[in-house]
């Protein structure tokens, strides 16, 4: 089968390859069925949300590999990825796709922890003697 399209999405630590192909909607995840991969129906609806906005929620096949990070990451990437990948599909795509800001990579991330500290901003107990 032949790709029509493919995104590289990224959130937090999580990375997501997102190819698209022609197809009657079926989402697979890491060889997985969508709602079988993501339990939470959130997570799932998110990473549908790029096909709702282009209407294309029956005409493609999605395959997607996420790797790193925990679930709500892997949903974001996923979600970034698809959006990428369906403007390659179809250039029309590109500004519902941008006005609902699925093509801004979230680039929150989580702090570094610094030395002598308890954490990334806490610190150790202050003891004046």
């Amino acid at each position: 089968m032949k790709n029509l399209g493919i995104g590289t999405g990224r959130r937090k630590t999580s990375v997501a390859r997102v190819y698209v192909r022609d197809g009657t909607g079926r989402i697979t995840v890491n060889g997985r069925e969508l709602n079988q991969y993501f339990s939470l129906t959130e997570h799932a609806l998110m990473v549908r949300q790029p096909l709702m906005v282009t209407a294309a929620e029956n005409k493609f096949d999605v395959l997607i590999n996420v790797y790193g990070g925990g679930i709500n990451g892997q949903a974001g990437a996923c979600r970034h990825g698809l959006a990428r990948a369906l403007c390659q599909v179809d250039q029309t795509n590109y500004t519902s796709l941008r006005n609902n800001g699925f093509l801004t990579r979230d680039s929150r991330m989580v702090e570094r922890k610094k030395y002598g500290q308890a954490g990334a901003r806490r610190r150790f107990q202050f003891s004046k003697r």
